[in-house]
């Protein structure tokens, strides 16, 4: 059985195949996060603002704890995806290590 055909390296492919998803997903969200920040700082603040809570809306009563709730969510999105990609970036390595000898 070649190192292709492995358990270890097939593991490998799928913990890099979820890492990128998990990326993706993280990083969809830290944008809805600056895109709404954004939306919220530009609006009129004399305009009600509503906020989603399970399939209710309801209006918020104090914007800047809102904003601040977003900006701290945000902050901990993007740690979780620096995390996130420093370990694609280790999976990567390994990944080229494995093809690498394959291809000697």
């Amino acid at each position: 059985m070649s190192e292709i055909d492995s358990p270890d390296f097939q593991a490998l492919v799928q913990e890099l195949q979820l890492a990128r998803n998990q990326i993706q997903t993280v990083s969809t969200q830290v944008n809805e996060i600056s895109l709404t920040l954004e939306s919220l700082s530009n609006q009129d603040s004399e305009r009600p603002v509503f906020r989603a809570v399970g399939n209710l809306l309801l209006e918020v009563d104090d914007r800047e704890q809102l904003m601040k709730e977003l900006s701290e969510s945000k902050v901990t999105f993007e740690a979780h995806l620096q995390r996130m990609l420093e370990r694609e970036t280790e999976l990567r390595s390994q990944y080229e290590k494995v093809i690498d000898s394959i291809e000697k």
